[in-house]
C-alpha cells in the first residue's frame, strides 16, 4: 500500500462505490458472526446503494456527516455520524465506520472518524462482540464500554461511548 489514503465528504455519485466497499467490508469483518445468506445475498449491494443514496440526499439525514476514504481513486472506507435516534442533546452517534481489511492500520479509520465526529462531541456507537480489532481501534480513539448490550439481526453488540472533553470538566 504505497499510495496515501485521503478522506473527503461523500457525494451522491459515490453511492455505488460506497455500497460495494460496504458489502465487501461486511464480508471481511462479519463472516462467522452474520449468516452467510445475508453476506452473500445478491441484492445486498443494491440495498446498500439505496441506503447510501438516501443518506446523501434524503432530507431526513441532512444533519448526518458522511465521509469516504479513497486510495488510488477507489473508495476504501466509509463513515457516517449524526444525531442519535433518542435525540440525546449534545451527543452524536457513529452509525457507520468501515475500512477494507487491506487498509487497516493505514490511518483511514481514524481520519474517517475525525471527519464525521468532532472532538467537542460526546459520541456513542455499537460494535459487534466479538470484534477485537474494531474494539481495540475504538479504545485507542478514547471510547469505553458503557455496559449496554443488544442483539441486532443475530449479532451481539456492545455500546461504546466517548465523552467530550468539554463535558469532563
Amino acid at each position: 500500500m504505497d499510495s496515501p489514503v485521503t478522506v473527503r465528504p461523500a457525494r451522491v455519485e459515490d453511492a455505488a462505490a460506497m455500497a460495494r466497499m460496504h458489502v465487501r467490508s461486511w464480508q471481511e469483518t462479519y463472516r462467522g458472526l452474520m449468516p452467510d445468506r445475508v453476506l452473500d445475498d445478491p441484492g445486498l449491494v443494491d440495498a446498500r446503494e439505496r441506503f447510501w443514496t438516501a443518506a446523501l440526499v434524503d432530507e431526513r439525514y441532512r444533519a448526518n456527516r458522511v465521509a469516504v476514504a479513497e486510495c488510488d481513486g477507489a473508495v476504501v472506507g466509509v463513515a457516517m455520524a449524526g444525531p442519535p435516534a433518542n435525540a440525546n442533546p449534545g451527543w452524536s452517534h457513529l452509525y457507520v465506520l468501515y475500512v477494507l481489511a487491506a487498509h487497516h492500520g493505514s490511518g483511514a479509520g481514524a481520519a474517517l472518524l475525525n471527519a464525521v465526529v468532532g472532538t467537542h462531541e460526546s459520541v456513542a456507537l455499537w460494535v459487534a462482540d466479538p470484534n477485537p480489532r474494531a474494539q481495540a481501534f475504538y479504545r485507542k480513539q478514547g471510547f469505553v464500554p458503557d455496559g449496554t448490550m443488544q442483539v441486532d439481526d443475530g449479532v451481539r453488540e456492545i455500546r461504546l461511548v466517548r465523552i467530550s472533553q468539554d463535558r469532563t470538566g
